[in-house]
């Protein structure tokens, strides 16, 4: 499956990555959260999680995160404040590298989205208003590459 690619400068506050983000659309549909939770695991992603997205602008510095859309749908920005505005829908992955910021715009009640980080890395969250960017910048240069795509 080839993804979609979504390059992103650095925007402000948000250092976003050198790496696009990619996106599988209807990758991982008609599965049950633990089912997807073992593909990506067996493919190296971990450390998961269930719920939806953050309505705020944010980031993850430490390390690579990828979204799955398990129901519903939702309009996100990605890049910060003016970034691209993405609508995703169930079964779409999403990659985004180290540094790279999201923010849920609105979705449907039933959204539910499996999250999960490359070779099972800590995370930490990180809002534009609220980090030192240029320590932000240092610790992305700093996070492993993934071994393996999520959908793979």
């Amino acid at each position: 499956m080839v993804p979609e690619s979504l390059p992103l400068a650095p925007n402000g506050d948000v250092p976003n990555n050198p790496r696009p983000v990619l996106i599988y659309r209807a990758a991982l549909t008609d599965r049950t959260p633990a089912q997807i939770e073992g593909h990506l695991s067996k493919r190296g992603w971990t450390n998961a999680w269930r719920n939806g997205i953050y309505d705020f602008h944010h980031y993850h510095s430490t390390a690579h995160e990828v979204l799955v859309v398990v129901r519903g749908q939702a309009r996100l920005t990605l890049g910060g404040e003016g970034g691209s505005q993405v609508p995703v829908g169930e079964g779409d992955v999403l990659l985004l590298p180290a540094g790279t910021g999201h923010r849920n715009d609105g979705s449907s009640a039933d959204l539910l989205v499996i999250g999960a980080y490359a070779g099972g890395r800590e995370w930490d969250l990180c809002r534009p208003e609220e980090t030192d960017v240029e320590a932000a910048r240092e610790r992305v240069g700093q996070v492993p590459d993934w071994e393996r795509a999520p959908t793979d």
